[in-house]
């Protein structure tokens, strides 16, 4: 039986609406709103997986997807889980929220989490449309993307671990990071996420909706660029890093990887 799509996502949506209500009742006690990003890649999964018990589609297709979401946002939870969650004190951009909010905090933290389960409805898109494609799996075309996602998702490992590595030494404590990755880009992990999301749309290339896959890298990337991502971590960055971080703006690319410019 042929399940609507729509009602699909609907359905998704309405799951991700209660799981973000209790995550936000989590945080109030944790005081630590970066678990609504933990919550945002747990839902993701979650929300593909029961794409690929229902949906259409072909069985090789579908194991493939289910092994591409549980890698992708898997790594990615746990590494924001004990980067910023697991006895950690709450992340500065929140924390700077927390400030500009006022009194009226809690009520603004809890739209932000049920703006989390919009997005896994969103970002769930791309999942959908790879699944229910009906061309025979593993095309060539299925599996240049295939190769996009892994460049990606191993790029933005590394550079999670590099800056990882560089913060856990003392005296890196206010330097920038310049190792690895982070020569070639400010934001190396953001960059690399935004490729991952063009994996998605090559997989699904001619594919009935395939359209809707550019939801990820258009969404990712303006929430990245112009949000969530990059502006508020350069402003974070100058006020932790003073000039070593404003030397850093002159001579990297702030999100394109390429050789820095002569200081």
């Amino acid at each position: 039986m042929t399940v609507d799509p729509l009602r699909l996502v609907l359905a998704a949506y309405l799951a991700m609406v209660v799981f973000m209500a209790v995550l936000w009742a989590v945080q109030l006690r944790l005081r630590n709103a970066s678990i609504a990003d933990v919550g945002w890649c747990a839902g993701l999964i979650g929300t593909v997986l029961w794409y690929v018990g229902q949906a259409a589609g072909e069985a090789e297709r579908k194991l493939l997807v289910s092994i591409l979401v549980s890698l992708y946002a898997g790594r990615l939870g746990f590494y924001i889980l004990f980067d910023r969650v697991i006895g950690k004190s709450e992340d500065a951009r929140y924390r700077r929220l927390r400030q500009q909010w006022g009194e009226r905090a809690g009520l603004f933290m809890f739209g932000y989490f049920q703006l989390q389960a919009i997005a896994v409805a969103a970002f769930s898109l791309p999942f959908l449309v790879v699944i229910q494609n009906p061309r025979p799996p593993f095309g060539l075309i299925e599996l240049v993307g295939v190769l996009i996602w892994l460049a990606a998702v191993a790029g933005e490992a590394a550079a999670d671990w590099q800056l990882a590595t560089f913060r856990s030494k003392p005296w890196n404590r206010d330097r920038v990071c310049r190792d690895g990755l982070w020569y070639f880009s400010r934001h190396p992990n953001y960059f690399f996420e935004w490729l991952h999301w063009w994996s998605y749309v090559v997989m699904a290339l001619g594919a009935p909706g395939w359209p809707l896959t550019l939801i990820g890298p258009i969404g990712m990337g303006w929430a990245l660029t112009k949000v969530t991502g990059i502006p508020p971590a350069e402003e974070q960055g100058v006020r932790s890093r003073g000039d070593d971080y404003r030397d850093y703006q002159r001579t990297t690319n702030a999100f394109f990887p390429w050789f820095p410019k002569r200081p």
